[in-house]
């Protein structure tokens, strides 16, 4: 198989690795530094067990982007920070000694010689789904540990799994379409799509969506594998022929006008503005070894940037 191009949810593995990893990791000065240390790790580790010729960390660069807002405005509300007042730019609630330590994994990154990638007004999966449809030449495997993500999964032209790794890197799965197909009842050809129309009827607390009351996963599973998409099933509801059953019927028309929102606030942009901050061949060496030594003893990161430099440089 090619050495494919491995695209990095960053704040999900970061936010992993700050929860997975105890703030007893401190450097030298006692600062925390937990969630650097795992992510290095875990960086480290992807590239020995997934062999990637390429790799882009992609960033947030808006976490709760205004067109997702405008949609449905309950998207990640809960997520707010307590200062974020009316007017104000939204502030996502993160730890306080996690927020100090995202620059020094950028710091890291950069060191490294790892590319980045964001897009403006745009979320991490957004750049992660624009940099996966668009790919043309190397299998793509993308890391999250964020479900929404499985709705970019494909077979052609270029093959596009997710590594999940939403109960730790340990317990990874790698989720195709046919594995898409076989956990949620869905047809294999365009599951990546059909789970993203599950999703939505679905709903998820987690980002503030509410989905279909009374609709669960199993019951959109069926109907999206019959109707094909939530377009499909609006079309069905407008029709009185239509094979839609009188009690989801009802359950479907209650919610339209969520279901006429949603999908632009449940599906991944695949146009997003995506920028690089560099070429994302992985490479051999790291970009500035000073400074990765640096940051390295300063910072106490001891092993995992040893780790990191020995997996780059036992690529064959």
């Amino acid at each position: 198989m090619d050495a494919p191009l491995l695209l990095i949810d960053a704040a999900s593995l970061y936010f992993r690795a700050y929860y997975g990893v105890p703030e007893s990791i401190t450097a030298p000065d006692g600062t925390p530094v937990n969630a650097v240390r795992g992510f290095t790790d875990m960086l480290a580790r992807l590239v020995e067990q997934r062999r990637p010729g390429r790799l882009v960390a992609c960033l947030d660069l808006d976490w709760r982007p205004a067109f997702r807002v405008a949609a449905i405005a309950s998207y990640k509300a809960h997520r707010l920070a307590e200062e974020t007042g009316p007017g104000a730019p939204d502030v996502e609630e993160v730890p306080d000694t996690l927020r100090p330590q995202v620059p020094l994994i950028l710091d890291v990154l950069a060191a490294a010689g790892l590319a980045t990638a964001g897009a403006a007004g745009y979320e991490a999966d957004d750049v992660i789904g624009t940099l996966a449809a668009a790919e043309r030449r190397d299998p793509v495997e993308v890391v999250s540990g964020d479900r929404d993500l499985f709705q970019v999964v494909r077979t052609e032209p270029t093959p596009v799994q997710v590594v999940y790794v939403g109960r730790g890197l340990a317990k990874a799965e790698v989720v195709g379409p046919a594995e898409l197909a076989s956990r949620y009842g869905l047809p294999e050809t365009g599951a990546g799509p059909a789970y993203a129309d599950l999703a939505t009827l679905r709903g998820d607390p987690s980002d503030g969506l509410p989905g279909v009351p009374g609709v669960g996963e199993k019951t959109a599973a069926t109907l999206i594998s019959r109707f094909g998409s939530v377009e499909g099933l609006l079309t069905a509801l407008d029709d009185p022929r239509s094979a839609l059953a009188s009690g989801v019927r009802a359950k479907l028309r209650a919610a339209r006008d969520y279901l006429e929102l949603a999908p632009t606030v449940v599906r991944v942009a695949i146009d997003a503005p995506v920028q690089l901050d560099r070429d994302d061949t992985l490479p051999r060496a790291p970009a500035d070894a000073a400074e990765l030594a640096t940051l390295q003893r300063t910072w106490g990161l001891g092993s995992a940037v040893d780790r990191l430099l020995a997996a780059l440089q036992s690529r064959r």
